[in-house]
């Protein structure tokens, strides 16, 4: 992984984080839930819950990435090439 030497922040990184640590909580509720013996289907509802959420903060940080770092380093845009980028930014939302 090449890191850079400068600080890397968005104004979307708090909620990312707290994202993150929302998800952390529920992984850690699963495997109390595990340990306890507790049903599949609740262990699966909060698996599930940890899984939105951490998909949440990656759809987050791909999307500030591309309205930030992409646009920055292509500079501006003529109209076709914004809506090019607008499809580009919408067809992220599947990953």
């Amino acid at each position: 992984m090449n890191e850079e030497s400068h600080e890397h922040r968005h104004d979307s990184h708090p909620e990312i984080i707290k994202r993150l640590k929302r998800a952390e909580g529920h992984l850690k509720s699963v495997i109390a839930m595990i340990e306890g013996g507790r049903p599949c289907l609740d262990i699966a509802q909060q698996l599930h819950a940890v899984e939105k959420a951490i998909t949440n903060a990656k759809r987050t940080l791909i999307q500030d990435h591309l309205d930030h770092c992409l646009e920055d380093t292509v500079g501006s845009l003529d109209r076709e090439q914004r809506q090019t980028m607008a499809e580009f930014k919408t067809i992220t939302k599947y990953l």
